[in-house]
């Protein structure tokens, strides 16, 4: 069994006192792509008139922010992610374990990696599944949107016949360079951006 690394982050529901301050514009690159973004909404409302909530005086409750539970396990190569969020299950596959240099044609290694984030999928019951395909920033945006989807289609493809279910709906794009989740300028950067993401909704605990 090939040993794995694991990062757990975990967060609560942060209760901010005192008056809230204004937004801070955020310019910087998304780094997911839209729609994915975390939607944790606050469990439990909060009577700011309670007696046993003992706020300093002057003081008033800011708007409960909870923040996504994210629990990032990768294998040792690197070569697999998994992350998991109170809302969604992410596998991430580096294209060299799935395909060959510039091909979106699927190895057999690749295919039994899939066949285990397909069980995985049976086992939370899901019916939407997103399948996002990514480069790196090397040759033209144009070839890399254009393998990035190719590989995405393969990908989904393969779990398609593994799932064998009609009832789920694939959500599939091909996003050549756009959200690196690593730094360009280092072929070790470029290895972790060029990957397929497969990202399907949490239904058990």
């Amino acid at each position: 069994m090939t040993p794995r690394l694991s990062l757990a982050v975990a967060t609560a529901t942060l209760l901010v006192l005192g008056t809230a301050p204004a937004s801070l514009a955020d310019d910087s690159t998304p780094s997911v792509p839209p729609g994915t973004e975390a939607t944790a909404s606050a469990p439990v409302e909060v009577d700011p008139n309670d007696p046993d909530l003992k706020l300093p005086e002057g003081g008033t409750l800011a708007e409960p922010k909870v923040l996504d539970i994210k629990q990032v396990v990768e294998d040792e190569s690197g070569d697999e992610r998994r992350e998991d969020t109170n809302a969604d299950v992410t596998f991430a596959l580096q294209a060299e374990v799935l395909f060959a240099k510039d091909s979106a044609k699927l190895g057999t290694e690749a295919k039994a990696r899939i066949a285990v984030i397909a069980d995985e999928i049976k086992k939370q019951n899901t019916k939407l599944v997103r399948v996002f395909g990514f480069t790196d920033n090397l040759g033209s945006s144009a070839h890399g949107d254009v393998l990035s989807k190719q590989r995405a289609d393969a990908v989904q493809a393969e779990l398609a016949g593994d799932l064998n279910d009609p009832a789920i709906t694939f959500e599939v794009r091909g996003y050549g360079e756009q959200y690196p989740i690593s730094d360009n300028s280092t072929e070790e950067g470029r290895k972790k951006n060029r990957r397929v993401e497969v990202t399907f909704p949490r239904t058990t605990t």
